[in-house]
């Protein structure tokens, strides 16, 4: 399940997930969020917290980040991953090094410095 974040700037979309996460979460949650936030705003930051209950995508969600993520990769200013998952982190860090991309993951014990980070800059 992926819920909305609140106590965020308008131009940050902060995200959590929790238990399984399916592609009726993207179809349903993060996908709108996006859209709606980019009617507002050329850019967008991304926090994305898949914190401690976090316990795995499902295969069709895995498809529907990517398809996602490459939809909007110019439409993203600045993500902020949140993980103790390692394969995760680390396809992360591997998307980061793309130019024009600018991703940093941190390990949920440090969940402030992340959202001090995507805030880091906003008025």
């Amino acid at each position: 399940m992926i819920e909305v974040m609140d106590d965020f700037p308008d131009s940050v979309l902060a995200v959590r997930a929790r238990d399984r996460v399916t592609a009726e979460d993207y179809r349903d949650v993060l996908t709108p969020a996006v859209e709606d936030k980019l009617s507002r705003h050329p850019k967008l930051r991304l926090l994305y917290h898949l914190g401690p209950d976090f316990t795995r995508f499902t295969t069709t969600a895995l498809w529907d980040d990517a398809r996602l993520g490459f939809h909007h990769l110019r439409d993203f200013e600045r993500i902020a991953l949140v993980t103790d998952v390692g394969w995760i982190g680390k396809l992360a860090r591997t998307a980061g090094r793309a130019p024009g991309i600018d991703i940093s993951v941190f390990p949920n014990a440090e969940i402030e410095a992340a959202s001090a980070w995507i805030r880091d800059g906003l008025g």
